[in-house]
């Protein structure tokens, strides 16, 4: 009975194992390589509220994109080739992965020096040495790859500057350590504005905006 017993407890164990070692095999197969990602802030709020205070009357404004992790490769090549490895033969960098990065703003803002309305935007960045230039586009996005879809762009794919709102150069910084995972931020966010970032390998690029009172905005 002994020998019995400990044999189904061994049974037990090796079945336990084997689940979850499969259910790791299984997450690991669907698992994206560049997962979502989502940059958010809400602004031009207020607090209400004496013993709880509690934020009201934001807009949201909000960068959706596909995370590409580094995984030891050279992204930005050099000279003539600079950025073609990421522009993937497109003509501009996503500035992600898979998908357009995606700008949604419920405020108006202004960037570069142009009014952008509260709405969805694609963005891109035209890759040089040392230059580098966000564009934020009217172009829409593509949510599943259609390649007889000539309205919408998957990635930059089929990117035509026709649609641009506006291009404004971005602010280079070279960093001290290396950010592994693609990440887009907001950075010295105040009532008035803040800067828009994209952090990868050891770039970081900025560009600021500012945020139009909704009594100013047309």
């Amino acid at each position: 009975m002994k020998g019995t017993a400990t044999t189904a407890r061994h049974a037990i164990l090796l079945g336990g194992i084997l689940t979850v070692a499969t259910g790791a095999m299984v997450m690991a197969q669907q698992r994206a390589p560049s997962p979502d990602g989502l940059a958010s802030t809400e602004v031009g709020g207020r607090y209400e509220g004496a013993r709880t205070p509690y934020y009201v009357g934001g807009r949201w404004i909000e960068v959706s994109y596909g995370r590409p992790i580094k995984r030891g490769r050279e992204l930005w090549g050099s000279g003539s080739t600079y950025g073609m490895w990421l522009n993937r033969q497109a003509p501009v960098w996503r500035a992600g992965a898979d998908v357009s990065t995606y700008l949604m703003t419920q405020a108006t803002l202004v960037i570069g020096g142009v009014r952008v309305a509260p709405g969805g935007y694609s963005m891109f960045i035209d890759l040089a040495p040392d230059d580098w230039t966000l564009i934020v586009s009217n172009w829409q996005p593509q949510r599943r790859f259609d390649p007889t879809n000539t309205e919408e762009l998957w990635g930059s794919y089929g990117y035509t500057s026709d649609k641009d709102v506006v291009r404004v150069p971005m602010e280079l910084t070279t960093l001290p350590w290396s950010v592994d995972q693609l990440t887009w931020l907001f950075l010295d966010m105040s009532a008035t504005g803040g800067k828009l970032a994209i952090l990868w390998d050891t770039m970081m690029a900025a560009v600021p905006f500012a945020i139009v009172p909704p009594s100013d905005a047309p």
